[in-house]
C-alpha cells in the first residue's frame, strides 16, 4: 500500500494521526452497527478505518481526488462521494430507513456553511460529531449576555442539543494547527420551529449585525411597525434567548412581516 498523498493547504487539510483520539470520536457516535454514517473530509482516512470497523453503513464525502483515489484502493467496502461538500445534495444522501449520523473533521474556513447545511437537513438526521475550532464549538453552546454568543448559538441551539464533548490538542494532526479543537456533539431532538428556518435566520442576522445597537435599531430594515408590547426591543441582540428569537420571528411572520 502506497503511503497516503500530502496534506494541501488550500483544502485546509489536517490529518489525525492519534489512535487513541480517533477511536474516541468513533466511539462517542450513539450509533448502531447498522445505521447510516456519513463522513465529511475524510482525507487519508484514518477515522474512516475506524468507522468501517464499527460500522456496516459508511458513505464519506471528499473533494480532493488524489485522497479519493487513495481512499478508493485502501477501502473498497467504502462507500466514496468525490464531491465538495458544500454542493452535496442532502435530502439524497440523508435518505435511508435507518438512523443517519454525520462525522467530521471539519475544514476550519468552511465551518459554518457546513453547519447550516446540517441543520436545513436536521429532520432526517440524528446525530453529528463534528471536529471544529474549538473559538466556533464555544459560540455554539454560548449562552445568553455573554461575548460569544450569537448567531451560530441562536440557531444551532434552535435546531438541536449542542456539547462540547472534549478538546483536541494540535499535536494529534499532521501537520498540527495554530489552533485548539474541539468535539461538538449535536443531537436532533428538536421539533419543528414555530417559524420557518429562513425567516429566523433573517432576523437573528439582522439582531446580531449590529450587536451593539438595541433591536429597535438593529431590526429597523424590517418593513413595519415592531410588536413592542410584546417584546422589549430596547434590549441588545444578546439579551434574547433561542426561543424569544423563535417567538419573535413566529410572531413576525403572523404580522405579515415576510410577505
Amino acid at each position: 500500500m502506497t503511503n497516503h498523498p500530502s496534506t494541501k493547504k488550500s483544502l485546509g487539510q489536517h490529518f489525525l494521526k492519534d489512535g487513541n483520539m480517533i477511536r474516541k470520536i468513533a466511539e462517542s457516535i450513539p450509533a448502531q452497527p447498522d445505521d447510516k454514517i456519513i463522513e465529511i473530509g475524510p482525507g487519508a482516512g484514518a477515522l474512516t478505518e475506524a468507522l468501517l470497523q464499527h460500522f456496516t453503513d459508511v458513505t464519506a464525502i471528499e473533494i480532493d481526488n488524489r485522497m479519493a483515489d487513495y481512499l478508493e484502493e485502501k477501502f473498497p467496502e467504502l462507500n466514496l462521494i468525490r464531491q465538495d461538500v458544500l454542493k452535496t445534495d442532502w435530502s439524497g444522501l440523508t435518505k435511508s430507513d435507518k438512523p443517519v449520523h454525520v462525522v467530521g473533521n471539519l475544514p476550519y474556513y468552511i465551518t459554518s456553511q457546513i453547519l447550516f447545511a446540517i441543520l436545513e437537513h436536521r429532520s432526517r438526521l440524528s446525530s453529528a460529531i463534528l471536529m471544529m475550532q474549538k473559538e466556533v464549538a464555544e459560540r455554539i453552546v454560548a449562552v445568553p449576555r455573554t461575548k460569544a454568543y450569537g448567531i451560530l448559538s441562536v440557531q444551532t441551539q434552535l435546531m438541536s442539543t449542542p456539547e462540547i464533548l472534549f478538546d483536541v490538542p494540535p499535536q494529534v494532526f499532521y501537520p498540527p494547527p495554530n489552533v485548539q479543537s474541539a468535539v461538538l456533539k449535536l443531537t436532533f431532538d428538536k421539533g419543528p420551529l414555530a417559524c420557518s428556518d429562513e425567516n429566523l435566520k433573517t432576523v437573528v442576522r439582522m439582531a446580531f449585525n449590529q450587536r451593539r445597537k438595541k433591536l429597535s435599531n438593529a431590526l429597523k430594515g424590517l418593513d413595519g411597525e415592531l410588536p413592542a408590547s410584546e417584546f422589549d426591543f430596547s434590549l441588545r441582540a444578546e439579551a434574547f434567548d433561542p426561543p424569544t428569537f423563535e417567538n419573535l420571528t413566529s410572531r413576525l411572520e403572523e404580522m405579515g412581516f415576510f410577505d
